[in-house]
């Protein structure tokens, strides 16, 4: 939930927080986070022209930019107020983050305008742009195929490629994506995937006691594991009209607390997060 950076008491900490989500998500190889935000006035806000956006906004305005190879980022992300402190946080050194002396298959690129007669030229951060066969808007995020062929002249045309393509054809963590909710069961209901999530954890102190060895997930193509804000899921799901009525074991078919005997009244979420990805994946 978003509602965890309101806690934050300055703009610097609240960017630290959102970089530990970043690095979480980064190691732990996830492809996805869903940033939801029940606050109804976060629903119509949250724009670069608004004197205060929201914190799910700002959640995602992060851990957007430090997903993002840093060759690219000035192209891709105007300036703004929230970026103060991004500089301090360490970078995610993931795998589609290459650097301008090494050669990769694939690199991301952005797009650029000029002459489009024979493809797009794209910045993929290299010495020289590269040159690809399809026509693609200007200020474009994509993924380029660049091959073993180390030629940068036009002369040798390249293909723009499914971001999925390094992580199917080389088994290589190609990065995050991000998608912002305006309450919780838009995180369930509006998944990115055909089929939807095919097995939901819910996280909370309140939830089954279980040790972390016992869990046995079942197979899965899409799990989503959800976590609260300051005063966890349950009131997420109160607040949230469209699930009037329902109780958390309603919405979650699998409510764990994967960390009882706490030293600490509260886990703060960022600590909760890495926490349970550790049961959950080295188990």
């Amino acid at each position: 939930a978003g509602s965890v950076i309101d806690n934050a008491q300055s703009l610097e900490l609240a960017t630290l927080l959102a970089g530990q989500i970043a690095r979480a998500a980064a190691v732990f190889r996830i492809d996805e986070i869903v940033v939801f935000d029940s606050s109804p006035a976060a629903e119509n806000g949250g724009g670069a022209e608004e004197e205060e956006e929201s914190g799910a906004r700002f959640l995602v305005r992060i851990l957007e930019y430090l997903e993002t190879p840093q060759y690219l980022r000035r192209r891709l992300f105007p300036m703004h107020k929230n970026f103060k402190y991004v500089g301090l946080l360490p970078p995610l050194d993931a795998p589609h983050h290459v650097r301008k002396h090494e050669w990769s298959e694939f690199r991301e690129g952005v797009t650029l305008g000029g002459d489009r007669s024979k493809g797009t030229l794209v910045d993929v951060g290299l010495s020289q742009n590269v040159l690809v066969e399809q026509i693609v808007e200007q200020g474009k995020r994509v993924t380029v195929a660049m091959g073993t062929n180390r030629d940068l002249t036009p002369a040798c045309v390249r293909k723009v490629v499914p971001q999925s393509s390094p992580s199917e054809e080389m088994g290589s963590y190609w990065g995050y994506k991000v998608r912002y909710a305006s309450n919780l069961s838009g995180v369930i209901n509006d998944s990115p995937y055909k089929e939807g999530y095919d097995h939901i954890i819910g996280t909370s102190e309140h939830g089954e006691t279980i040790i972390s060895s016992e869990l046995i997930l079942p197979s899965f193509r899409h799990l989503l594991i959800a976590f609260g804000g300051l005063a966890g899921l349950e009131e997420s799901i109160e607040e949230d009209p469209n699930l009037n009525g329902k109780g958390a074991n309603d919405v979650f078919p699998c409510y764990l607390n994967t960390c009882p005997n706490q030293g600490s009244r509260t886990i703060r979420t960022e600590v909760c997060v890495t926490r349970e990805l550790v049961s959950l994946f080295f188990m």
